[in-house]
């Protein structure tokens, strides 16, 4: 049997604390065979990153390996001096980092940056590396190759960096590829394109691939074996079909659990109680024990052994001792989560919000007089209504006027035709007092919690800030006694209101936002990506909560999302938006099973599946989005579509109403 192309044997990673040494990676092993692509899972803070560093060996300064070796065909790359180091990283291993606008060099065109590469260590130059560029930047899907080779990262979208950085990273033909999160922040047609891309490179050169991911999905699509990573330690590998057919270690079960679907809407998602243990301290058993619906005595007192199953599978538990077999088939002792009862929940058939042909458009300045030479139509005449009670999702690519539609909702922007109206009033038709007084009816969580929350205010302050500016919540004393009831009600202790922003994991921010929002008794919350970052239990968490708190106080959502998972789970009615405009709009059931644009048909053949992913029939896109600055003539999808006709070329479509919850804007469809 020939050796594996890659062997990780018991590395332990630490970071150098001020008080004590962070264990971040404790005893990983690993192999990978050429040709294979192995994906690592597991939750924030478990060590994933930290591993792939580790065999990149571009650890932050205060990190150092400190026992183990990371072989790459034979050769020790732990030992290995940096000078002949870099001859092997981006040759032979290459890196695609999780966040590509962080990692390209802004101050150099993302052409040069691939010259780079080639130059360093191919000693390709001049034409043929020109050459080369092109033929890397057209492979990825880089729309307009030769002009974009002269653009700086900061021009360039969060898909098309990605892709650079892709180009970046497989310009040498690396014998592995690690790729950290490389989908996260796509859209899931980008996302499509980018796996594709990725396993055709994979087929063409025999590379192998370390995939560190969260999605379940993008795992079932692309990997061959899987290992879950929890707390610095692997606790089960498989081969994918064993992973996905009999989960064995009570965390992966509880991830498989914790994921939203149909299937899940009308219960709670499984949660996995607390958060990964602090990896500074020294553990004596299991460390999922606390936990774990599963453990007993001997898991808190006796770290478990490695167990091999069946086909290759491993699990690190004591239920898969030969000794404690009978303790497999006992009933996990799930803790039982009395519902929330409804008070002051108000449903109603009217809308309390509506809003008709919504436009927003920004101005194109050119000149020194900054004359006005075109419009950018980001919202160009959406119509929405909202009822109390209700969540209406609005899907669509980066790019469409999502998030601009729910900035304009709160009136954070200025529209330039159409109405907002929230329960009857124009709201761009009251003063500014009158204006600010309805501000505490509607609300709006932002995609990044951090971005949001001001870094150098503590919790009280920040949930406290909206209270005080709109008057609401009573004293002094009964806001602070508010605050703390917000914050039990978000999942969190009222003795973290004196932390700053940055004490807090991503999730726990987020929840933070959430208290912000619900301390001035709003009626409606615009959810802008709340969970896009967030890993599979901490969005259960999240999911969670809007759930229960939309029961209990009769809260209206616009949930902005890319992730259809959780469309299925949260959403009532789906509104799918392309290029400023709604393509079709319908019930949950209607948009997402049987969808009737030829665009909403496109996104959702995209979306990784976890049951049936393998040999789906993928609708692909040609091109991207063309920019609102600019929209083609007549339909703005003919440009990408795969059924267009010649009349879409001449007239944008009419809106047909298919039954009296579904309409499209589409010529497929004729007026009855």
């Amino acid at each position: 049997m020939n050796a594996p192309l890659l062997r990780v044997e018991d590395l332990r990673t630490w970071i150098a604390g001020t008080d004590c040494d962070v264990r971040a990676v404790d005893g990983v092993s690993l192999d990978i065979e050429r040709g294979e692509t192995f994906a690592l899972l597991g939750e924030s803070g478990s060590g994933k990153s930290i591993t792939a560093l580790s065999i990149m060996r571009l650890l932050p300064d205060a990190g150092a390996i400190v026992s183990g070796r990371v072989m790459l065909d034979g050769l020790e790359l732990t030992g290995l001096p940096e000078r002949r180091m870099r001859d092997v990283r981006g040759r032979r291993v290459a890196m695609i980092f999780q966040e590509p606008g962080a990692s390209l060099n802004p101050v150099m065109t993302v052409g040069d940056q691939v010259r780079e590469v080639l130059d360093r260590h191919l000693g390709v130059r001049g034409e043929a590396a020109d050459r080369r560029v092109l033929e890397l930047f057209e492979a990825v899907g880089i729309p307009d190759p030769s002009r974009r080779l002269g653009e700086f990262p900061f021009q360039l979208s969060g898909g098309l960096k990605q892709r650079v950085m892709i180009a970046c990273a497989l310009a040498c033909e690396p014998e592995l590829l690690v790729a950290d999160e490389p989908t996260t922040a796509l859209d899931v047609t980008i996302q499509a394109q980018v796996l594709d891309l990725l396993r055709d490179i994979q087929r063409r050169t025999g590379m192998s691939m370390l995939l560190i991911t969260h999605d379940l999905g993008v795992v079932s699509e692309t990997a061959h074996r899987v290992a879950v990573m929890y707390a610095g330690e692997i606790v089960e590998t498989a081969s994918r079909e064993a992973f996905f057919e009999r989960p064995a270690h009570p965390y992966t079960n509880k991830l498989f659990a914790s994921i939203p679907g149909s299937r899940s809407r009308a219960e709670r998602l499984a949660v996995i109680r607390g958060t990964v243990p602090p990896l500074t301290r020294d553990f004596v058993g299991c460390r999922f024990a606390d936990r774990c619906d599963r453990a007993w005595d001997r898991c808190r007192t006796t770290a478990p052994a490695v167990h091999r199953l069946d086909d290759g599978q491993t699990v690190r538990c004591h239920l898969y001792a030969p000794e404690c077999v009978d303790m497999r088939g006992r009933p996990a002792a799930v803790p039982v989560l009395e519902p929330s009862p409804i008070v002051g929940a108000t449903l109603s058939s009217q809308p309390l919000l509506e809003t008709q042909d919504l436009k927003i458009h920004f101005p194109i300045r050119r000149g020194l007089f900054k004359r006005v030479v075109g419009h950018v139509k980001a919202v160009d005449g959406v119509s929405l209504t909202i009822p109390a009670g209700r969540t209406v999702a609005l899907v669509g690519e980066s790019g469409c006027g999502k998030t601009t539609v729910g900035k304009g909702i709160v009136q954070l922007l200025d529209a330039v035709g159409g109405t907002v109206r929230f329960e009857g009033a124009d709201l761009a038709n009251l003063d500014a007092a009158t204006l600010r007084q309805r501000r505490r009816d509607f609300q709006i969580i932002f995609q990044d919690p951090f971005a949001s929350l001001n870094p150098r205010m503590r919790v009280f302050e920040i949930v406290q800030e909206g209270m005080t500016a709109l008057g609401v919540g009573g004293s002094a004393a009964e806001r602070a006694a508010r605050i703390d009831s917000l914050l039990e009600q978000v999942g969190l202790s009222a003795e973290m209101k004196y932390r700053y922003p940055h004490e807090f994991s991503g999730g726990q921010r987020q929840r933070i936002a959430i208290a912000r929002a619900l301390a001035v008794d709003p009626k409606l919350i615009v959810c802008d990506e709340p969970t896009s970052a967030l890993d599979v239990s901490v969005q259960a968490q999240i999911l969670n909560l809007l759930k229960d708190l939309q029961d209990r106080l009769g809260l209206a959502y616009l949930f902005i999302t890319h992730n259809i998972s959780v469309v299925e789970y949260l959403a009532h009615e789906v509104a799918v938006m392309y290029l400023g405009r709604i393509v079709e709009y319908g019930t949950v059931d209607e948009v997402l099973h049987a969808p009737k644009h030829p665009y909403t048909q496109a996104l959702l053949s995209a979306v990784p599946a976890i049951e049936g992913g393998a040999g789906r029939g993928v609708i692909r896109l040609q091109g991207d989005m063309p920019s609102p600055a600019a929209p083609p003539p007549g339909c703005h999808f003919e440009p990408r579509c795969p059924k267009a006709m010649p009349e879409c070329k001449a007239a944008y479509p009419g809106e047909i109403h298919l039954s009296t919850t579904q309409r499209v804007r589409c010529f497929l469809y004729p007026q009855k």
